[in-house]
């Protein structure tokens, strides 16, 4: 399996992702053209984040997204993994697990990067239980939001 940084002509496997996911998890149909733009936001502008892919065979079977985190505390930056995803057939294979141990090693190389967060959908039990696995744990802190 090759875990890469996304490309501009991978944004029809990111879109669709993104709408499988939305509805997976939340049961939210997504504008797809609202949310086309929102993929093609970040792989034209590295400064909103970063997709990485994970490919088997020439295929791309999951994807994720890192965003960033100015940390005052630790003088460098958190990456936030969302937009988490991996086709159904290809779950329980090592999917998310090589997409994280790329995403890791990146933290490991750069000086700048003091870590990793992310969040989970309350009711969303697998996806915390393999989080839990790859060795991250429940934080203190509870996510609050207000979204327009």
């Amino acid at each position: 399996m090759l875990v890469r940084k996304a490309k501009n002509q991978d944004i029809n496997s990111i879109l669709a992702f993104q709408l499988a996911m939305a509805k997976e998890t939340e049961n939210i149909d997504l504008n797809p053209e609202t949310a086309g733009k929102g993929v093609l936001a970040v792989l034209s502008d590295s400064t909103k984040g970063c997709y990485y892919v994970a490919e088997r065979e020439g295929i791309i079977v999951g994807s994720l997204l890192t965003t960033f985190e100015w940390s005052d505390w630790r003088n460098g930056t958190i990456l936030w993994i969302q937009s988490v995803y991996v086709v159904p057939e290809y779950r329980r294979k090592g999917v998310y697990s090589k997409l994280y141990s790329h995403i890791k090693q990146l933290v490991f190389e750069n000086s700048d990067l003091k870590g990793i967060r992310l969040y989970a959908e309350k009711n969303n039990l697998a996806a915390q239980k393999a989080y839990k696995k790859l060795g991250m744990d429940a934080d203190h802190y509870i996510t609050f939001e207000w979204l327009k």
